[in-house]
């Protein structure tokens, strides 16, 4: 069972992560641009009205979409998504049903995913 907590302390441990100071978000700067990778879910619960953190959901960026259709096909329980994703490479994420293990492996892939290659390769070269 994973938390906040968690996702802060494994996006955290990436080189050269930010979080955001306004919402539960995390980025990595490639080029000029921060590119997310890990964020609060920001769930619609009224139509037309602002949508609302759900603490106990991430959206995760993947690689692609395959691997978004494989995730979702995976475990229905752990892995979602919503019409706003439609598109979109990233996977909604349920924290309480997944295993830190399984989380650190999704973040880390997503921060990959988002991070520029020498900065990967530079990672890869410490034997993370």
């Amino acid at each position: 069972m994973a938390d906040q907590g968690d996702v802060r302390r494994i996006a955290l441990s990436l080189p050269e992560t930010v979080e955001a100071d306004d919402t539960f978000a995390f980025s990595v700067r490639n080029g000029s641009d921060q590119k997310g990778f890990v964020w609060v879910w920001q769930e619609r619960v009224e139509p037309k009205e602002p949508r609302v953190p759900q603490p106990e959901v991430v959206a995760i960026r993947v690689a692609n979409a395959a691997e978004r259709q494989m995730l979702l096909a995976s475990d229905g329980e752990k892995f979602f998504t919503e019409p706003h994703y439609d598109g979109f490479p990233a996977v909604l994420v349920r924290l309480a049903p997944i295993d830190v293990d399984e989380l650190e492996e999704l973040i880390i892939d997503a921060w990959r995913a988002q991070a520029p290659r020498a900065l990967v390769k530079a990672f890869d070269a410490s034997g993370r």
